[in-house]
């Protein structure tokens, strides 16, 4: 494990700027694995556990975060005409920079990550990864079997714009809900996949990325740390 200065690793869990963490540092304040260090320069292992003014230091390198992400918001840092979802999330995660990965649109709810680690959302989202993604849509009219074969064979939108297959699972009990399946996950691919079967999108929820499921239990605008087991299952 590659060690780091403690300065480095207090700052970079955002819960105190690079002279902040110097100044607690050299006061006595800062502890690793219960001792006190007073050397900022000081290399530590990530995993050792930090504690600064006795509050646990996250030491972690990169973060991962899920969010049950409310209608009525942004997948984005800042925007003008919308609160951005980073809004939601606590000051010091706000100032470690995470970032969510890919975008649902203002309308869209459901599972959104949120990370500072560039390659893994670049992984997730770039289309070329095959990563299934699955949403819940509620249409403004019955989905029929039809629109199941038509999905599955590939759809080209009036203006060129070409969607690899797709999946559609039609409710049994409720045929204007269904679960979409898609593989590229590109912007508007699943409302324009609706589109093209003649219906159109009221609602719209997304469920899962790669294996990893939206926590049923997370209340809407809530979130959660993942675990490492959490983030693998995205690419299985």
């Amino acid at each position: 494990m590659r060690r780091e200065r403690l300065d480095k690793i207090l700052a970079g869990s955002g819960m105190f700027t690079r002279s902040q963490a110097r100044a607690l540092i050299v006061s006595g304040a800062v502890t690793v694995d219960g001792a006190p260090i007073r050397r900022p320069e000081t290399k530590v292992d990530r995993t050792s556990a930090v504690l600064a003014q006795g509050r646990t230091v996250d030491t972690d390198e990169f973060v991962y975060y899920m969010m049950n992400k409310p209608a009525g918001t942004i997948s984005a840092t800042e925007d003008g005409a919308y609160p951005a979802v980073t809004s939601l999330l606590p000051k010091h995660l706000q100032a470690r920079g995470l970032f969510p990965v890919g975008r649902l649109d203002v309308d869209v709810t459901g599972l959104l990550l949120l990370t500072d680690d560039g390659a893994f959302a670049h992984r997730v989202t770039a289309p070329r990864s095959g990563i299934e993604k699955t949403y819940e849509v509620r249409v403004d009219g019955e989905l029929l079997p039809e629109h199941i074969a038509l999905l599955a064979a590939g759809v080209t939108m009036p203006g060129g714009t070409v969607y690899r297959p797709a999946a559609l699972e039609i409710d049994p009990a409720d045929p204007r809900t269904g679960l979409v399946t898609v593989t590229e996950g590109r912007f508007h691919e699943v409302k324009d996949l609706i589109s093209a079967c003649g219906r159109r999108v009221v609602a719209m929820r997304r469920l899962r990325i790669g294996g990893l499921w939206l926590d049923e239990t997370l209340k809407t605008g809530n979130w959660k740390k993942l675990s490492w087991e959490d983030v693998n299952s995205c690419f299985s």
